[in-house]
């Protein structure tokens, strides 16, 4: 796609990327048929080749619009289209820089700045847990947009169950980023790794200094924000990574929430241009693993602590967007739960479609964020399974607001298997 970009963005390192990238798009449309949004609302400009038109035009210098950051905000970035896209455009890239300048040039409502800081900053919080928790309390009496988001209290004990943190000590050892909402929306999944990890003779360190991996400000706009949040975790990761201090050195750094994990990978693309921390941050994403990836060399020693005992029953699975469009992804979980003995069934039709989650996009677009939310769970449903499993906070909370069947994180059914 031939670009002539304007004189405020030649020469500047996001004009260079983004007429980069748009040079690789060849107007074929096969993204438009992986899109949800345009499957949903049938816009061109709501699928991946119109958006690419508009941040062309905005590159171009014409003038954006109120409508131009509508169109841009309705994309789930799923990259779906990535997946499929013939040309590798990387329209992930393009979408952040095609936003970052509508955003400068197209200013927001007072409510939605106000939404989109109240996001930001209470997610990535401290004061996240306790709200929670306070909104547990009364959740039967909040509205049903916000009883979606809180999920209900725990009994006592399962929350006993979720602080059971391994003790023993192995020679391998990874680190593992425990996430910013995850620990209070859903703690079950970090111990319930570091369990399974343990069973199969592998350490599981945390860092306190370490938090929000960057994705939540970086999805919403803030990109120096998020930067700040990927320097702090590399600043406390990176004793263990290089083995400092008298430390054994980590083998890898461990995501258990998919879109999390996008994040990670990503750090050395995002400070490639900071000569304080572009080595760091290359080194960091290098080490980051999602927990799919540890799977083919653990399903012998899961097997050896099953001893004689086989899973039984049927799972029906989402992968999610974030490993296996952004990570790439795709086939480990399957493969380990199908090993252990269960029968692993995907959606028949659409897997590879985003269930409406993506971050924020559930509060932000929940109109569509629900009507892919409920086409998901149709499709889930039809393969007749007891038990929904993902691998992303993020999905698994969406998704269980609108069914009744349980939503789990994969890493809880094998910990449970386990302790069977």
């Amino acid at each position: 796609m031939q670009t002539h970009l304007a004189p405020e963005f030649q020469d500047t390192p996001e004009g260079e990327r983004a007429e980069e990238i748009l040079r690789r798009c060849v107007h074929c449309g096969f993204c438009t048929a992986t899109c949800p949004t345009y499957q949903l609302l049938g816009d061109e400009l709501d699928g991946p080749r119109g958006r690419i038109y508009l941040i062309k035009q905005v590159m171009e210098g014409a003038t954006p619009t109120r409508r131009t950051q509508e169109h841009l905000d309705r994309c789930l970035t799923c990259r779906s289209c990535e997946t499929t896209c013939p040309s590798g455009v990387e329209y992930a890239d393009l979408l952040e820089i095609g936003r970052g300048i509508v955003d400068r040039k197209v200013e927001r409502s007072r409510t939605e700045r106000g939404v989109r800081w109240m996001l930001r900053e209470g997610m990535t919080s401290p004061s996240f847990g306790p709200a929670l928790r306070a909104g547990q309390n009364v959740r039967a009496l909040l509205p049903a947009m916000l009883k979606n988001k809180v999920p209900p209290k725990p009994s006592a004990r399962a929350l006993a169950h979720a602080q059971r943190w391994p003790t023993r000590q192995h020679a391998r050892k990874v680190l593992m980023l425990l996430g910013c909402v995850q620990p209070s929306l859903a703690p079950n999944i970090n111990s319930a790794t570091a369990r399974v990890l343990d069973a199969c003779g592998i350490q599981t360190l945390v860092s306190d200094e370490a938090g929000c991996c960057g994705a939540v400000r970086d999805h919403l706009g803030d990109h120096e924000g998020a930067l700040v949040d990927m320097r702090r975790n590399i600043d406390a990761w990176w004793p263990q990574v290089e083995g400092l201090g008298g430390l054994d050195p980590v083998e890898a750094i461990v995501v258990n929430a998919s879109g999390c994990g996008v994040s990670v990978k990503d750090y050395g693309r995002a400070l490639a241009h900071d000569p304080d921390y572009a080595d760091k941050a290359r080194r960091v994403s290098e080490t980051a693993r999602d927990l799919s990836e540890l799977l083919p060399g653990l399903t012998g020693a899961l097997k050896s602590a099953l001893g004689n005992r086989r899973a039984s029953g049927v799972l029906a699975y989402h992968p999610p967007c974030s490993l296996q469009h952004g990570q790439q992804l795709r086939g480990q979980v399957e493969a380990a739960l199908g090993a252990l003995g269960f029968e692993v069934r995907l959606p028949l039709m659409d897997a590879a479609l985003c269930c409406g989650s993506a971050g924020t996009y559930s509060v932000l677009q929940p109109d569509i964020a629900y009507r892919l939310r409920d086409r998901k769970l149709e499709t889930l449903a039809a393969r007749e399974a007891p038990l929904i499993v993902s691998g992303n906070i993020g999905c698994i909370q969406h998704l269980q607001s609108g069914t009744p069947t349980p939503v789990r994180h994969w890493i809880e059914v094998i910990d449970e298997l386990l302790a069977s």
